[in-house]
């Protein structure tokens, strides 16, 4: 549980930066603005289309951090994680964008903005999905921030609820940005991204606290307790399935 409010501090610190980076595909959303109800119902859409694209990539992350943790290093996983988020909040997003496998990523990002731009010009309200997909496709810095800690859940479908929280935590500042253009100045705009490498870096330490196993409930349990907790869903899970599906009585 803890691990997933770390996703939600990485949305609601981090839409400041979204406001900045897609924050001009918000104010140019060919919205309908005279019919509130169909207006409400595209912006739903465009932020399905961008939790869809963020949980595909929190499974797909959360997947390899299984493979990692089946090795054997399930919290070592969390612990080199946390220092890798730690030193990458202060490192200038052009130069991780510029690192060799976001480079190979960056020539998929022609076709996506290509594709963006042709949904845009459209106005049906099915559009609306795809360009929230595509939007949460696009290279951005604090996504592979966030796309970190999913690796780090060790779990493909947790690290998949990870991003979707994550997004979800971006979402009432890009309602805003639809609803009411560039609000935020950018003077104020730049002073609060200057605060998002602080809690990028929070987060990073709290993956870090985790990795050590210090035996502190939801913040540092150990591999022990990590295990009683798996143990225990797993029974509750058990348990729901023998009610919906009851087994033969023996005598």
């Amino acid at each position: 549980m803890g691990i997933l409010l770390t996703a939600l501090l990485l949305g609601l610190m981090g839409s400041f930066h979204c406001l900045g980076m897609c924050g001009p595909i918000a104010f140019i959303l060919p919205v309908d603005r005279k019919n509130k109800l169909k207006m409400t119902v595209q912006t739903i859409l465009y932020h399905l289309g961008r939790m869809t694209a963020y949980g595909l990539l929190g499974l797909l992350f959360g997947y390899f951090g299984k493979g990692i943790s089946m090795m054997g290093f399930q919290q070592k996983v969390s612990l080199i994680m946390g220092i890798l988020m730690v030193i990458l909040a202060f490192v200038p997003s052009s130069k991780v964008l510029r690192l060799k496998p976001l480079a190979a990523w960056n020539k998929v990002v022609y076709f996506i903005k290509n594709s963006l731009g042709e949904y845009l010009q459209k106005r049906s309200t099915a559009g609306f999905f795809v360009i929230g997909f595509f939007n949460g496709l696009l290279p951005c810095g604090l996504v592979y921030m966030a796309l970190v800690g999913a690796m780090a859940t060790g779990d493909p479908w947790l690290g998949a609820l990870y991003m979707i929280i994550f997004g979800l935590g971006t979402a009432p500042m890009m309602t805003l940005a639809i609803y009411m253009g560039n609000f935020v100045s950018v003077k104020l705009r730049n002073k609060i991204n200057k605060m998002i490498p602080y809690a990028v870096a929070i987060v990073g330490v709290l993956f870090i606290l985790r990795g050590l196993g210090l035996g502190i409930k939801y913040v540092s349990p150990t591999q022990e307790m990590i295990d009683k907790m798996k143990e225990k869903k797993y029974n509750k899970m058990t348990k729901k399935i023998d009610k919906m599906v009851p087994g033969e009585k023996t005598e």
